[in-house]
């Protein structure tokens, strides 16, 4: 009957290949799966009555609600040229070096990805606002390529992150069920602001390795990374000074993370109030900016009601897909099989990653947050792992297989907008070097686990 478990874990993973719907291909396959199993007396039909308090519990789940909240202020940010002016400033800051388009594209990105959170719009974004400028100034395709998705990328692991709020939750779930299983019984959970403080160094240390690789390609092949032209400068600066530019253009971004971020990680605001608050102030930037009109607040809401939406759908199939799992004994052969493994909870450690990296060839983040996580995670924390460490590495492996050619999301986004002079070859082989650098980061986070535990112990000392 176990192997039941991992059939069904197997088609599902087919499903989704075929290009089906991921919300009803979870939900479809677990209703296929119990069907036949209740017609030959396998399952217990006991587990899918526990489906509406699942629903429940989701709908009344008070961290969910930063969801809509931070897409809206992702959507609503992108809609008001945010971007535009950043790229502008940095660029007049930087680009009169060797490699500075290439250190503002970086910065740029990480300030998008600390405002946004999504992953797909800032890829899409760099890739038509500095993809064209970074080519006609005559960068490399791949280089160019390969900085536009990294950067794009750490959306995933910079907070505020739609990936950390959703991995908070389902980790908080994780923990409070391996604490059970070793008969502990505890009020303590896993915050979504202990991940945010968590991905903070991370971030950031990752962001200096881009800039690093940057500086150092610019001395060695200063030709793939000219300076800009005195011309370009005085385009750039023809309607406001430089420090008009620059302050008009860091100024409100800045305020904007200060704000939600700020708030998390002082203890001022839960994730959900200080997504509220985000939401207000992406609106209020918009208008300063002239940017909230009808046209663009239907787009905005639009597009946040149909990724809440997927979002929802996807978490509903998620739980009576692991309702079902479990039904068939699959938590047991998950937690039978880790503990056998060779090398105890490092061979177990090692192996879900490599399962994650290789998962995020097919699935987006989403599916393996609340699919595989829940599988693997309360093993994991009941062989005494810390939360939030697992959380972060979880974030930077889905963030790494965002990369990896030839299924990476991140290529297929950038992909979409490119030039036709940018070959496919030159983004697969642009990436690598990023690529790179997050595994190296991967593996100083595992020797030294207090780069992510450092500064959430700091706050709640």
């Amino acid at each position: 009957m176990e192997y039941a478990a991992i059939l069904m874990f197997v088609v599902v993973c087919l499903v989704l290949l075929l290009g089906y719907p991921v919300a009803f291909s979870l939900a479809g396959t677990a209703l296929l799966f119990a069907g036949v199993g209740m017609a030959l007396d396998v399952f217990d039909p006991a587990f899918l009555t526990a489906l509406p308090s699942r629903l429940y519990g989701v709908v009344n789940n008070q961290t969910l609600l930063a969801v809509p909240l931070f897409v809206f202020m992702g959507a609503m940010l992108e809609r008001s040229k945010i971007a535009e002016n950043l790229l502008n400033a940095m660029s007049l800051l930087f680009g009169r070096f060797h490699g500075g388009l290439g250190i503002s594209v970086i910065l740029v990105g990480a300030l998008l990805a600390a405002s946004t959170g999504i992953v797909g719009a800032t890829v899409v974004t760099m890739g038509l606002l500095s993809l064209p400028t970074m080519l006609k100034r005559g960068y490399s395709p791949a280089f160019s390529s390969g900085i536009i998705c990294a950067t794009g990328t750490l959306g995933q692991i910079i907070p505020p992150s739609i990936a950390l709020v959703l991995l908070g939750d389902v980790l908080s779930n994780a923990y409070q069920k391996a604490q059970l299983d070793m008969g502990i019984f505890s009020p303590e959970t896993v915050s979504v602001g202990d991940l945010f403080a968590g991905a903070v160094v991370p971030g950031l240390i990752l962001v200096g390795f881009y800039i690093l690789y940057c500086l150092v390609l610019a001395v060695v092949k200063p030709d793939i990374m000219p300076r800009l032209e005195a011309e370009d400068i005085e385009k750039l600066t023809r309607d406001q000074s430089v420090p008009a530019l620059m302050l008009s253009a860091l100024l409100p971004p800045l305020l904007l993370m200060v704000a939600v971020l700020g708030s998390i990680l002082l203890g001022f605001a839960t994730p959900t109030e200080a997504a509220g608050v985000g939401a207000m102030g992406a609106t209020l930037l918009a208008l300063a900016q002239k940017k909230l009109t009808r046209e663009n607040l239907k787009a905005v809401m639009q597009s946040t009601t149909k990724i809440t939406a997927m979002v929802f759908m996807i978490l509903i199939g998620a739980s009576l897909f692991s309702l079902v799992f479990r039904g068939f004994g699959g938590e047991e052969l998950v937690h039978g099989f880790f503990q056998q493994m060779p090398g105890g909870v490092v061979g177990a450690t090692l192996i879900v990653m490599l399962v994650i990296f290789l998962l995020g060839f097919i699935l987006d983040f989403i599916e393996i947050t609340f699919v595989v996580v829940p599988i693997v995670a309360p093993v994991l924390l009941a062989m005494g792992l810390d939360p939030i460490w697992l959380g972060i590495m979880i974030a930077i492996n889905l963030q790494t297989s965002f990369l990896t050619p030839p299924f990476g999301f991140a290529l297929f986004y950038l992909r979409g907008v490119a030039a036709k002079s940018v070959r496919t070859a030159d983004i697969y082989r642009g990436v690598i070097p990023f690529i790179a650098m997050q595994l190296v980061l991967l593996i100083a986070l595992a020797v030294w686990p207090e780069l992510v535990t450092w500064l959430p112990e700091l706050m709640y000392k």
